[in-house]
């Protein structure tokens, strides 16, 4: 059998693991690091990738790449306001992201290849044997155009992807096997670029994750940018800010950041002439730790969300495990252990334990284990667009995946030959406030009267987190279907925001849904009434003809001018339906008595 390893790949450093007799091992290379910078130079004549790129980084500060994971599924015009700090150079709009290397221009993912290929190298000569199936590890906050664009890295390295698997997730795993505890886990996973919590319940070897939240672009990277800025402002307005200036300086602001974990001040001294760089001074770390509050306080936040959605009070809360390098500074120790009232456990490597995670999964999947299952969830609710631009939700977050659901639709217009099915992502009620995911059109459909066609909407969420979406009328047995990987990861705050705005605006969207709804059924029974209209008028009297028509008319007004008074479109929807359904009744018994004239007992 084929061996699966488990790969960290990560925004700062990644690793690749593997079980050996069971036990979840890193992988170091020739050298015996088991921590592979992130890191891509392309110089003259090669492509650098790791610890030789990071010591190109002065000789092609242009050229060289890193961070890159941050960029998976963003579009230039998400990051072009910031990512002025960065020292080689992107294009694009707001579509596409490219990256200037090399003499091309890349994408994000043909970036991350490259430390694929390393780390599948590593793991080929540590192994002795070929190594073509990974476990990937990603931010549990990813959406699908990241994780799509991980799968895309690794098939350029000549990896398949059996599963992507969320850091958090990982994490937990690694810890739980390693301490067979059973008991409600947190997960604060604070790493270069991104920042996830996950709120776990461990039973008996099942791994079900509770609730999620996060930040894709808050990490290490952030707090070195915040003792760049420092540096800048100590160094003086003379400095010349250019590629290789601000290579050194963050070499410069990631060193100090080390140290400062250890050390209550750290003497600063830079000088680079050629920049009007000379900087001599000290910072303390409780000056750093200033710095650095508004970071900490954003994930703190997100660690509230997380415990509110999952449904647990704090004191249910039996573990806190810390993963990521960026958990070593002390001020986020010191926060979390505040936070969760309970100190964090550290009994493995923060930088190791989500690769060992992800090699006990990869051991779960080739069958050498089959007593733990993990049970991941949906970060944000998935749904279609419907009538009057509300969206009707059919996945609901944190719902347990993998997961499939159909829920069957209509038609709200006459004789239409072709369904468009716009599929959404977010927590409010209406669309203009929803992320656009695709569309897909069921086309080829007979001439039906609307409310005849019935379209089966299902969707299909499989273990690692990518959506399958079909459509079919069942009438015809038309049908589309599509994987969904959109073009664009949400913008950088936009994960924390759609949830944040779906607390703050439930009343109101609750009163927008409300109005559409009654719009929608308003239009309905004008509809209904017009096409039956001639007929009406033999069935009822010229006052409640009248009557009627008195109603409609202003319904239709109301419909027209965009009433937005709920109060008033709820009366004029009673007003039509109290008037509307002695006609029906009409109706029905008159078309009984037409199909049963001249027709004897027996033939009834």
């Amino acid at each position: 059998m084929s061996v699966i390893v488990g790969i960290d790949l990560g925004t700062t450093n990644s690793l690749v693991s593997v079980c050996k007799d069971g036990v979840p091992v890193v992988l170091t290379d020739a050298d015996g690091n088991c921590m592979l910078p992130s890191v891509v130079t392309f110089a003259e004549d090669a492509v650098l990738v790791g610890h030789e790129a990071r010591r190109q980084f002065l000789k092609y500060p242009e050229q060289t790449i890193y961070s890159v994971k941050r960029l998976f599924g963003k579009s230039y015009s998400d990051l072009k306001d910031s990512v002025s700090h960065l020292p080689f150079q992107m294009t694009g709009d707001n579509s596409s992201l490219k990256i200037k290397a090399g003499g091309r221009e890349l994408q994000a993912f043909e970036i991350s290849s490259h430390v694929l290929a390393k780390l599948k190298a590593i793991a080929e000569s540590s192994l002795g044997q070929p190594v073509e199936k990974a476990v990937i590890t990603v931010p549990a906050w990813f959406d699908d155009a990241q994780r799509n664009e991980t799968r895309h890295a690794a098939r350029l390295a000549n990896l398949e992807v059996v599963r992507i698997l969320n850091e958090p997730t990982a994490a937990a795993l690694a810890y739980g096997l390693d301490t067979k505890k059973n008991g409600k886990i947190a997960v604060y996973d604070l790493g270069g670029g991104t920042f996830d919590v996950s709120i776990l319940d461990l039973c008996d070897g099942v791994f079900q994750v509770l609730s999620t939240s996060g930040d894709t672009f808050l990490g290490g990277d952030d707090m070195d940018q915040v003792l760049v800025d420092w540096i800048i402002q100590k160094a003086g307005p003379d400095v010349i800010l250019d590629a290789e200036s601000r290579i050194a300086m963050k070499f410069a602001a990631e060193q100090l950041k080390i140290r400062l974990t250890e050390k209550e001040e750290v003497e600063v001294k830079l000088h680079f002439p050629a920049k009007n760089l000379n900087l001599d001074t000290v910072i303390m770390r409780s000056e750093f730790e200033d710095l650095i509050k508004p970071l900490i306080k954003r994930t703190i936040k997100s660690c509230q969300t997380a415990l509110k959605d999952s449904g647990l009070e704090l004191s249910e809360i039996t573990s806190v495990v810390l993963v990521g390098g960026a958990t070593r500074v002390p001020a986020i120790r010191k926060a979390v252990k505040e936070y969760f009232e309970k100190t964090p456990f550290t009994g493995i490597n923060p930088d190791e334990v989500v690769a060992l995670g992800a090699s006990v999964q990869a051991l779960v999947l080739s069958g050498g284990r089959r007593d733990v299952l993990l049970l991941d969830v949906i970060p944000l609710s998935l749904g279609i667009e419907t009538l009057g631009g509300a969206v009707t939700k059919i996945l609901l977050r944190n719902t347990t995946i993998p997961v499939s659901a159909t829920e069957e639709f209509t038609t709200s217009v006459d004789n239409q030959t072709a369904i468009t099915v716009h599929v959404l992502q977010g927590e409010r009620e209406l669309v203009e406030d929803c992320r656009s995911l695709i569309r897909l059109k069921v086309k080829n459909l007979p001439p039906m009267p609307a409310g005849l066609p019935r379209l089966q909407v299902s969707f299909t969420v499989d273990e690692n987190g990518v959506l399958s979406v079909k459509a079919m009328e069942t009438r015809s047995s038309q049908s589309a279907s599509v994987e969904v990987f959109p073009s664009i990861g949400l913008s950088l705050d936009a994960v924390d925001k759609i949830v944040e705005e779906s607390i703050d605006h439930a009343m109101d969207d609750f009163d927008v849904r409300m109005l559409v709804e009654l719009r929608n059924k308003a239009e309905r029974i004008i509809v209904a009434t017009d096409r039956v209209w001639v007929k009406a008028q033999s069935l009822m009297s010229n006052k409640d003809i009248h009557e009627l028509e008195t109603a409609l008319n202003e319904t239709k007004m109301a419909l027209k001018r965009g009433e937005k008074d709920k109060e008033k479109m709820q009366n004029l929807v009673d007003r039509l339906g109290d008037l509307t359904r002695p006609l029906a009744d009409k109706i029905f018994t008159s078309a009984t008595e037409d199909v049963l004239v001249g027709k004897s007992v027996a033939e009834i």
